[in-house]
């Protein structure tokens, strides 16, 4: 990558001038806080004379630094991480949305919301993008087919434990907020648990005092929309291998398609309409199940 901070100005293909962001990719530990986050600096808006003011995002993340005369050696997760904070800004700034509080991000649902970022992490599992992306530094060999194998295997390590530990944390958040509280809340928890994890919760287990995405930021009640968003990005992101990811002409078409409906419409139609207008359909959960490996691909016809 680059210089640390930039500043990006995007253009349609007719050369209109539609949108920017600015980008601070790398890791200051003095005076930048951890993790990475994407928000919207200037929102679309039709001015009262006509004229739009074109959305303006910012993407942030903490890479690799370049160190002395190297560049910033990027890890794959920073890379994915890029693209997943990139989907937040493409669905800030390709918005045709002209009302502030609807365009772009803003008053997207939260369970919709995570929607464009974690389908962009999907491109990161592709052979073409990675090929084009991951080259040695001083030969510009490409990524071994070995290791790339490796890496697409390494994303569903466990995939089965993970499924369960977010189906586990989800009703527990739904539990809790149902107010069926008269028995204690640890007693909740363990109920949820018998029901949800392979191994019961040790008696002096005190995880609910650490989760606090049941009574702290946006998350309460709504821990579920971590995986129901992935359940929406897979479903996705499979029109675009049914439409076959070695065919240009077909991935374009999909993608105007994903853009004139996920990523312009924002909070102006409810996130299920949204998606039934770009998929042809309700969401499915096979997608989501095929790319974890739960579900052999030749077997996934038979399940809903």
């Amino acid at each position: 990558m680059g210089s640390e901070r930039s500043v990006f100005r995007v253009f349609d293909a007719s050369g209109r001038d539609i949108a920017a962001f600015y980008l601070d990719p790398y890791s200051r530990p003095e005076n930048k806080r951890g993790g990475a986050w994407m928000d919207g600096a200037l929102s679309r808006k039709r001015r009262d004379d006509g004229t739009v003011r074109p959305p303006v995002a910012y993407l942030v993340c903490n890479s690799t630094p370049p160190v002395g005369g190297r560049p910033s050696l990027m890890t794959f997760r920073e890379v994915e991480t890029l693209f997943h904070e990139f989907g937040h800004g493409l669905q800030h700034m390709l918005t045709t949305v002209d009302r502030v509080e609807a365009s772009g991000i803003n008053n997207v649902e939260w369970d919709a919301v995570e929607l464009p970022s974690q389908f962009m992490e999907n491109w990161c599992y592709t052979k073409d993008t990675m090929t084009a992306l991951a080259r040695h530094f001083q030969t510009g060999e490409a990524l071994p087919k070995a290791l790339f194998d490796k890496i697409v295997a390494a994303r569903n390590y466990r995939a089965g434990s993970a499924t369960l530990r977010q189906v586990y944390f989800a009703t527990l958040d739904l539990a809790l907020h149902r107010g069926a509280l008269a028995s204690g809340v640890l007693d909740v928890q363990r109920e949820v648990a018998a029901e949800n994890t392979v191994m019961p919760p040790l008696a002096e287990d005190r995880f609910l005092c650490s989760f606090s995405h049941i009574f702290a930021g946006g998350y309460a009640a709504g821990y579920y929309s971590y995986k129901w968003a992935e359940v929406l990005s897979a479903d996705a992101f499979s029109a675009f291998r049914e439409a076959g990811l070695d065919e240009p002409s077909a991935v374009r078409a999909t993608g105007r398609r994903f853009r004139g409906t996920i990523l312009s419409l924002g909070g102006s139609r409810h996130p299920m309409d949204v998606f039934r207008e770009f998929r042809g359909r309700d969401p499915s959960t096979r997608p989501l199940l095929e790319q974890t490996g739960l579900v052999p691909l030749e077997q996934a016809g038979v399940l809903s």
